[in-house]
């Protein structure tokens, strides 16, 4: 298990609330940091997409860069591109503790899970709803983290898909010690205490967190979600 600092700080508190950084208003992302910290989170998860991949695009290196100048929070950065190997170097540079793939976008997972290793970072694989876990099942040994997608990468406004919390079940049955499971899509105060139940660590949120004026009240009632599922 990789032993990067702020990697060891989010497995020792994890189960944890990760907020999805998509949804905030980066014309203020000095103001909503702090406001996420004010509210007691334990890392932060940010969403890249390439525009093939995944249909959308969003941003890079530099907001990266910027938030690590901010916080000393985990970045717990989830690669929705192509052919992640050409920029895992540049990922780690910019700041990000631990780097997620997905096993749709490479043909050599393996070698780019290791690649992330390398670097001192947590290495994450995740896959969507309608790939099977026999596609992953084999590189759990050099992975830190597993990322089930609850939803297709790259698409918004999505129903939960309840086989995330049967790949959860499985996975929590086989993954090696100290491997984190990571559930995101559609995570919110109705599927939250699920997800946790089937055995998942981290919480990805977006909407239930940034759609609300009290983020505070917001993640505090999903971590009172988590201390009862």
């Amino acid at each position: 298990m990789t032993q990067n600092r702020r990697v060891h700080r989010l497995r020792s508190a994890s189960p944890a609330v990760l907020p999805s950084l998509l949804m905030c208003d980066f014309g203020n992302l000095e103001r909503e940091l702090m406001r996420l910290e004010g509210a007691g989170v334990e890392a932060l998860h940010l969403d890249v997409m390439d525009g093939s991949f995944v249909p959308n695009l969003t941003y890079g290196f530099p907001i990266i860069e910027a938030l690590r100048r901010l916080t000393d929070l985990p970045l717990d950065v989830h690669l929705m591109i192509d052919h992640p190997e050409r920029y895992i170097n540049h990922f780690a540079h910019a700041g990000a503790d631990l780097i997620t793939i997905h096993v749709e976008a490479t043909e050599q997972p393996g070698e780019v899970l290791n690649q992330i290793r390398s670097l001192g970072l947590g290495s994450g694989l995740a896959l969507n709803p309608d790939t099977p876990l026999t596609r992953i099942e084999r590189f759990l040994d050099q992975c830190d983290l597993v990322l089930v997608m609850s939803v297709n990468a790259g698409f918004g406004g999505q129903k939960f898909n309840t086989i995330a919390l049967e790949k959860l079940r499985r996975l929590n049955e086989i993954r090696p010690a100290g491997m984190m499971l990571e559930v995101d899509g559609g995570v919110n105060s109705s599927t939250i205490a699920s997800c946790a139940a089937a055995g998942a660590d981290l919480f990805v949120v977006g909407s239930a967190i940034f759609g609300q004026d009290n983020y505070t009240a917001a993640v505090h009632g999903l971590n009172e979600l988590l201390q009862t599922a």
